[in-house]
């Protein structure tokens, strides 16, 4: 038997009894003929006669959104008397390298280049082919007939292709449709009643295995309760399970949640950031595996369709963390010489050099998040940033300077029991976090600023102050949720610009954002604060975080955006307990511009969707700008994307909210 992945179908199916199962033809109640000989790796086969017939073509799907999955493309050729083919699909990855050398001449029509077989394969009425692929997914244990998520293929079309495909494969019987999309849902409606329908939901309802960091580590297993990890600090050599998903966690050698998580949740970006496996399996805090394991050292694997276990020795755990612990972070030093409060516009030097020098020379002095945001502001009206302004970490500096707070940081990194406990720490970084926001600020500089603001082009007087320290929004390091952002308006005693300004200062020693500079190496005494400042948005309609690629195809063959979005306030990252947002795949520049929902919002009506068609396609738009834009910094990545963080809001207008994208950074990918 042919295996091409990790997961064999045989083997799933000899340790899952039941009827589809046995060895019985359902057609002829006879045994089940293959059609492929033993160690045959054919272009394609017109029919599946047994499990091991799928085995030897398919292979793992282009997009894994779905764990556990194994596919197997079809194409009927509409000109050939309906030909079926069950095409290799390890040999071909796409439709189109499966047809244009095989069934292209040779008495039948020739095969147009790839462009134009996307243009018309997928949306024209008078296609020659059926395009589709047979999937199973090992969860639910179902098969599933499917067609890619922007094919407009008509009621005649799919009935035609599922019939073929079921009176030729030995599953036939236990077969369903599989409408990926909106887009092929809305063809289905008037499907005859023995083609039966799944939905994404209702597969996902099936799935008890999600990866969501791929990687390997090797760490000692524990079990913790999600609400005592938010506030408390776990050994970074500690794999942890938890029974639920907690916001914020200390720096960890892998995660296994016992609940499902979002791509975008605070805690999976921070495993990406630290390059740590993260994976959520239903059930995991009383999982008997893992629970024999409680205390153990074991090596953890996690990959895009499976995870394994093992208990390993302390002398292999030491020496797997010697060779793989992360090496120092050199983020240089803080740029002490730009003293100006600069817009947004102004924050890039591309003249004559390109966006990566530029961004470059701007991150020691305007930290990441304002570097990058000072590119959102150049790339025109279909990014519309709001005006905003930074405050560069000379400030920082010299507020630190002035009032000796640089001494006491010496002190404090000299001092024994501060580096060996962290409890000591948690007292010593809130007095020195303490000292920094009852220090005065500068008068100087709070009569500047409050100016820029009254005299500015804000719209509001009422002002975000947002973090951003050379150490954040880098390539290699994200330090996303590591500082924090603060409310300040001049025309409000109750929040004093100088305040937030402050609090955002000495946010830069929080214990979290310590003990993962520490985990990386980072130079504390050369982190300098810098304030990326904004108008506010204290009542938005809809909040959401994307990535401007599909996270679940990194070979770049299923374009698409990733987006998490959720109704008014609520936090995508880092939700209330039970909330969930919507999820979805939004296929922007294919044809009929899909989207694929992986998760319906909990905050609206069942049927509803957050964003309109008409607000997702101007985000698209804008998602579009911005990967486009920063191509050129970071393109040349194997996997490239941005992390881009968005609102819809009405200004208080009570007009059609309009869209504000608020920040753009280096996502960092899924793991290997």
């Amino acid at each position: 038997m042919r295996r091409l992945t990790a997961i064999s179908l045989t083997a799933v199916l000899s340790a899952c009894p039941g009827p589809d199962n046995d060895t019985v033809d359902p057609d002829t109640d006879g045994p089940l003929v293959c059609e492929i000989e033993d160690g045959e790796q054919p272009d394609s086969a017109s029919r599946l006669g047994c499990p091991e017939d799928f085995d030897a073509l398919a292979a793992a799907p282009l997009d894994a959104s779905i764990p556990g999955a194994r596919s197997a493309k079809t194409l009927v050729d509409r000109s050939d008397s309906n030909a079926l083919y069950f095409m290799n699909s390890t040999r071909y990855p796409i439709h189109w390298d499966f047809a244009s050398a095989n069934l292209s001449g040779g008495g039948l029509p020739f095969v147009p280049e790839l462009s134009t077989f996307n243009q018309t394969e997928y949306t024209s009425p008078d296609r020659r082919f059926v395009l589709g692929a047979v999937t199973y997914y090992a969860g639910p244990d179902v098969w599933t007939y499917e067609l890619a998520p922007y094919d407009t293929a008509s009621v005649e079309m799919i009935e035609m292709a599922f019939d073929a495909i079921r009176d030729n494969a030995w599953m036939g019987a236990d077969l369903m449709l599989h409408p990926s999309s909106d887009v092929v849902l809305r063809n289905t409606v008037d499907l005859p009643d023995d083609i039966p329908i799944i939905t994404t939901d209702e597969l996902f309802d099936g799935i008890d295995y999600q990866p969501l960091n791929l990687g390997e580590t090797v760490a000692q297993l524990s079990f913790h309760r999600a609400a005592d990890v938010d506030e408390s600090f776990v050994n970074p050599r500690e794999l942890v399970v938890l029974d639920a998903i907690p916001n914020d966690i200390s720096v960890v050698a892998g995660i296994i949640t016992g609940a499902f998580q979002t791509p975008l949740s605070h805690i999976n970006v921070l495993s990406q950031n630290r390059g740590t496996p993260n994976m959520a399996l239903r059930g995991a805090f009383d999982n008997e595996e893992l629970r024999a394991l409680d205390g153990a050292w074991v090596r953890l694997t996690v990959s895009a369709n499976d995870w394994t276990v093992q208990e390993v020795t302390l002398a292999e755990a030491d020496a797997w963390w010697l060779e793989n612990r992360p090496d120092p972070l050199d983020i240089g030093t803080m740029n002490l010489a730009v003293t100006a409060i600069t817009d947004d516009v102004d924050l890039l030097n591309l003249e004559g050099q390109s966006l990566s020098v530029a961004l470059s020379e701007a991150v020691p002095a305007f930290g990441g998040k304002a570097a990058h945001y000072g590119g959102l502001s150049l790339i025109g009206d279909t990014v519309p940033a709001p005006p905003g302004f930074a405050i560069p970490v000379y400030y920082y500096n010299e507020h630190m300077l002035t009032h000796d707070l640089w001494d006491r940081v010496d002190e404090m990194l000299a001092d024994d029991a501060f580096r060996s406990d962290p409890a000591v720490r948690a007292v010593q970084l809130q007095s020195l976090r303490d000292a920094i926001t009852d220090a005065p600020i500068d008068a100087d500089l709070l009569a500047e600023i409050t100016a820029k603001i009254l005299d500015g082009p804000y719209g509001t007087t009422r002002m975000r102050f947002r973090s951003s320290t050379n150490a954040e929004d880098l390539g290699t390091f994200t330090g996303a949720g590591l500082y924090t952002s603060k409310t300040g308006d001049p025309t409000d005693p109750d929040k004093p610009v100088d305040e937030a300004m402050k609090k955002v200062w000495a946010s830069v020693w929080g214990q979290r954002a310590f003990e993962e500079r520490e985990y990386w190496g980072i130079d504390h005494t050369q982190v300098g604060m810098a304030l990326l400042s904004h108008r506010s948005f204290p009542d938005e309609e809809a909040n959401g975080v994307a990535i401007t690629a599909n996270l679940f195809n990194p070979s770049g063959l299923e374009p698409a955006f990733y987006v998490n979005v959720q109704q008014g306030e609520e936090s995508v990252v880092e939700p209330e307990p039970g909330v969930i947002s919507d999820q979805f795949l939004y296929y922007f520049d294919l044809p009929g511009q899909p989207s694929v929902y992986l998760a319906h919002s909990s905050l609206i009506a069942d049927g509803e969707t957050v964003l309109s068609d008409a607000q997702t396609f101007e985000l698209g738009g804008a998602l579009r700008a911005v990967h486009n834009y920063f191509a050129p910094a970071y393109g040349s990545a194997v996997f490239y994307a941005m992390d881009t963080e968005f609102k819809f809001d009405d200004d208080g207008l009570d007009q059609e909210p309009i869209l504000y994208v608020k920040q753009a950074r280096p996502y960092p990918g899924r793991g290997e």
